[in-house]
Order: C-alpha cells, then sequence, then structure tokens
C-alpha cells in the first residue's frame, strides 16, 4: 500500500496514470493489446464501487490504487449506478494466483458496508491509509 493524493476528476486514463506511477511503470504498458483492464459489469459491484483488474508484463509486483472520486463515474455497474469507489488493482502477467488473491481480498473488504461507509467518510489521506493498513493486516496470513 503507498500513500498517494487526495480527490480526482473521474477519468479511467488519470487513475491509470497513477496505478503506473506508482507501480513504477512506463504508462504505455497500460495501454494497448498488452494489456486489457476488466472494466465488466462484474466490477462495478454496486453501491458506487468498482474494482477494474488486469495483468500486465512488466510488472514485478501486486499492485493497487484507490480512488475516492470527487464526482461519481458513469460505470457498467451491476446496479447501473454511477462509482465514488474504484480500486485498480494490477497484477505481473504470470501471477494468476496472487491475483486472485488479491482480487478476493479487495473483493471481501468492500463487500463490507462499514468499511466502504468508512471509506467515504475519511477525511485525510492518513485516514484512508489507517482503513486499508488494517485490512492488510486482518488478512494477513
Amino acid at each position: 500500500i503507498s500513500k498517494g493524493a487526495g480527490m480526482i476528476r473521474p477519468n479511467m486514463a488519470t487513475m491509470l496514470g497513477f496505478v503506473a506511477t506508482d507501480a513504477g511503470i512506463a504508462p504505455e504498458l497500460l495501454q494497448g493489446p498488452a494489456f486489457t483492464l476488466v472494466q465488466s459489469p462484474s466490477t462495478g459491484f454496486g453501491s458506487g464501487v468498482a474494482i477494474p483488474h488486469g495483468r500486465i508484463e512488466g510488472l514485478s509486483h501486486v499492485t493497487g490504487l484507490f480512488v475516492r472520486l470527487a464526482q461519481p463515474l458513469a460505470y457498467d455497474a451491476v446496479d447501473n449506478l454511477p462509482v465514488d469507489l474504484v480500486f485498480v488493482l494490477l497484477s505481473p502477467k504470470q501471477a494468476s494466483v496472487s491475483h486472485l488473491k488479491a482480487l478476493a481480498q479487495v473483493s471481501r473488504a468492500f463487500r463490507n458496508r462499514q468499511f466502504v461507509d468508512n471509506l467515504r467518510g475519511a477525511m485525510s489521506v492518513d485516514a484512508l491509509y489507517a482503513l486499508f493498513a488494517t485490512l492488510d493486516s486482518r488478512h494477513a496470513a
């Protein structure tokens, strides 16, 4: 987990730029046929939450970026509502098991109504970081 800046304008390209920088990879790796971000209705959980994810060449470890959007983004979610909480999850191309484990952990967290409410109510980057750090410690095994 790494700390990031606060709210951004709703734009998937901007979010992918942030995650590329955080992961230490060239933004070009997140474009074109080498990379397909899963943005199907199954990644739009409903209740304003989306978890687009993908696996790419050149990435050394599983990485994620959480964004709380200032304005909800139209997204093909299961409930057809726009999303304001987005967690982009990226994994190395060869890390299928790690990717699925990370996706399961993030999915469990975002199904927890209290966790989601706390994310929406967090007033600082430090508060958001603390919520995710607590999540890490609860699921470490």
